[in-house]
């Protein structure tokens, strides 16, 4: 069981490239259990390349420094196997799969966890009782088991989804590339409950936005910047304001 502030993502010294071009330069975090991060900054900054370097994209190359995930190195780790340790990167984009079903998808996802971790796997109608009280997190109707992951779903369905995805997974990391994007109000409201519910002093969130509102619903412990690769500023909730109101030239 991890307990809170201990750190369960350690960022030290990263950089990384793609296509020989340098996209992580020197980049140092530190998320700990019980932890809420946001990560802001403007288009091209390096938000979304860190979070995929750290669920282990291969069209990136770490070039220097390490990822700790729970004290232990990640950087040669297939990203299958970095999902079945616990991490999980819910996408700005969420794609379509035809022809598998959201009940199946979740079922045998959430059983390849489950054996990673030394647990018994579910059986169908097992999980179909586990899985009814994880869709009242995300208020999804339980028809949505039968449709195939993500087709025809909205934006605001198809960002639940990845809620529900990351409740049923029990994540111990959760990467979340701007899931407000698209939202109306109440999806975001809906979508903010779910995220918050699944907060806990055990696992760590870090939220990936360019908008101060998705703050609103979801109060995070620390704020960064990102600019060019790396971190360039830290601070609280009021970071975000700050940003609302004045842009990011200010920090240079």
């Amino acid at each position: 069981m991890i307990s809170k502030n201990t750190p369960i993502l350690e960022i030290q010294g990263l950089k990384a490239s793609i296509n020989d071009n340098s996209v992580i330069k020197d980049l140092n975090l530190t998320v700990n259990a019980g932890e809420i991060h946001a990560i802001m900054g403007k288009n091209g900054s390096g938000k979304s390349t860190f979070s995929k370097i750290v669920a282990g994209h291969p069209a990136y190359r770490v070039t220097a420094g390490n990822i700790l995930f729970n004290g232990q190195s990640i950087l040669d780790l297939e990203p299958e196997d970095r999902s079945r340790q616990g991490i999980f990167l819910g996408f700005q984009y969420p794609i379509e799969i035809p022809g598998v079903s959201n009940a199946d998808f979740l079922r045998l996802s959430c059983n390849a966890r489950r054996k990673h971790q030394g647990l018994d796997e579910l059986d169908p109608l097992e999980f179909f009782e586990f899985i009814t009280q994880k869709l009242e997190v995300v208020n999804m109707d339980p028809s949505f088991l039968n449709r195939n992951v993500n087709e025809g779903f909205s934006g605001g369905e198809k960002k639940r989804n990845e809620i529900l995805q990351m409740a049923v997974l029990d994540t111990k990391l959760s990467i979340l590339d701007e899931t407000d994007s698209g939202l109306d109000i109440d999806a975001l409201k809906t979508v903010s409950q779910g995220i918050n519910s699944l907060a806990s002093p055990s696992n760590a969130i870090i939220l990936i936005t360019h908008y101060q509102r998705l703050l609103d619903y979801i109060e995070p412990t620390f704020i960064h910047v990102m600019e060019d690769g790396k971190i360039i500023k830290t601070g609280d909730k009021t970071l975000a304001k700050e940003l609302e109101a004045n842009g990011y030239d200010w920090l240079k």
